[in-house]
């Protein structure tokens, strides 16, 4: 009795399995569950701002559904060994960021990357990121967030006060110093106390020699052209020895973010620096962004007054990734309006973005605004740190002792020269 019990109510549980098997297969009331993201992995460096990754990979899980998974290494020298090392060991992210420009060529670009120059997004970046993320005529990046300049910010209200107007040569821009002294005002800050900073006379004047010597990147890897013979590439040295009757009294001992607080203060009139202190302004003295303007190192044509540009860093896709479409996906969300839109909404940025027909967002630093139009004219070029792996390790205090008036223009450049031997042989270029 109790077995044909059993052999029943196992009978009955079959069959009711059955049916509801066949209701949920036959549009039965049972709710269907939501897909699972697909996931790609992303590598980032912990120096990098992250707030606009983060709305651009929000923006990318709601439309695409595609979960992004964000490993955060060392900045520095440091993440340069872990970029090189996962490559080599084939253990690399699906997608990452890492430098453009000369660096690019260190991580074995047509071994590790996938070649990104047929892609329709490729028609969209400006030729200026395509050189600076091409290597033999591929282009293996995407940029990763808005370009920056190494150019003079000015304190506007000073300038309102004084009457004057944004100098087109550097004539013009001695005179306005002059002017800015005789009012018993700084006309120059320099922020020594961060060594980086003393360079930006120099690299920032790269659009002038570009303008003058078209091939001078090309001819100076070579070992073609030296500072101390090319008086087109020295005017940057003698630029600072320019500024020095004009600088901060205490400018060996002021930092990056004393600086920032002396041009939002109107304690100094002019702060030649990369426009990322835009956002270091805004973020410690956010009612003062929008009295510092923007203009590019002047040369001495007052027609071709031009902007030099650092390129951002470039997201990479991994040549092995197991998901090649996937990759190409979040790539071309990124570098989408949508995907700037995302990117802006989180992170105001520095400079134009590298993507033909962006739009500034209209709450831009005023500063940014400024540095349109030299995009517009075509009037950019960029750092020579771009197009040339040659840069000497001492540039920094190089040009410290110009400043200090310790060395001259012409005893920077010959020392530069040798400086940048050193490298040159260290990395087995042609020519040295």
């Amino acid at each position: 009795m109790k077995k044909t019990v059993f052999i029943f109510l196992l009978s009955l549980a079959l069959v009711m399995t059955v049916f509801a098997g066949g209701g949920a297969q036959s549009g039965g009331t049972a709710a269907p569950k939501a897909s699972a993201p697909l996931v790609i992995n992303y590598m980032i460096d912990k120096d990098t701002p992250f707030d606009g990754n983060q709305a651009v990979i929000d923006a990318i899980q709601r439309k695409l559904n595609i979960k992004t998974d964000v490993e955060i290494r060392a900045g520095g020298t440091e993440g340069d060994n872990i970029i090189k090392t996962r490559l080599a060991t084939g253990d690399m992210s699906d997608v990452f960021l890492y430098n453009t420009g000369s660096l690019l060529q260190a991580i074995n670009p047509d071994r590790n990357l996938m070649d990104l120059s047929n892609e329709p997004f490729a028609a969209k970046l400006t030729d200026a990121f395509k050189r600076s993320a091409s290597v033999n005529g591929k282009l293996y990046a995407i940029p990763a967030g808005s370009t920056m300049a190494g150019a003079i910010l000015y304190n506007k209200p000073i300038y309102a006060q004084l009457g004057l107007s944004v100098p087109h040569t550097w004539k013009d821009f001695i005179a306005n110093c002059q002017k800015i002294q005789a009012a018993g005002k700084t006309a120059v800050i320099a922020s020594l106390k961060d060594t980086w900073t003393s360079q930006l006379f120099i690299l920032g004047d790269e659009y002038n020699v570009k303008a003058l010597e078209p091939n001078f990147p090309a001819d100076y890897t070579a070992n073609k052209a030296k500072y101390a013979t090319d008086a087109v590439a020295r005017r940057g040295f003698e630029k600072i020895a320019d500024v020095r009757p004009f600088l901060n009294k205490d400018y060996m001992a002021t930092t990056y973010d004393q600086a920032a607080g002396m041009m939002a203060n109107g304690d100094g009139a002019h702060w030649a620096i990369l426009t990322a202190a835009l956002t270091t302004i805004n973020t410690n003295y956010p009612d003062k962004i929008n009295d510092i303007g923007v203009f590019g190192i002047p040369g001495d044509d007052p027609n071709n007054h031009g902007l030099t540009v650092w390129i951002s860093n470039g997201i990479y896709i991994y040549k092995n990734t197991k998901v090649p479409d996937l990759a190409k996906q979040w790539v071309n969300f990124y570098v989408s309006e949508e995907g700037v839109a995302a990117y802006s909404s989180a992170q105001k940025p520095d400079g134009p973005f590298s993507i033909m027909g962006i739009t500034l967002p209209a709450n831009v630093y005023a500063g940014v605004k400024e540095m349109q139009p030299y995009f517009d004219q075509g009037k950019t070029d960029v750092a020579l740190e771009f197009e040339s792996p040659v840069k000497g390790p001492n540039l920094e205090q190089i040009c410290i002792e110009v400043f200090a008036g310790t060395s001259s223009p012409m005893d920077a450049a010959v020392a530069y020269d040798q400086d940048v031997q050193k490298e040159a042989v260290q990395l087995n270029l042609p020519g040295w």
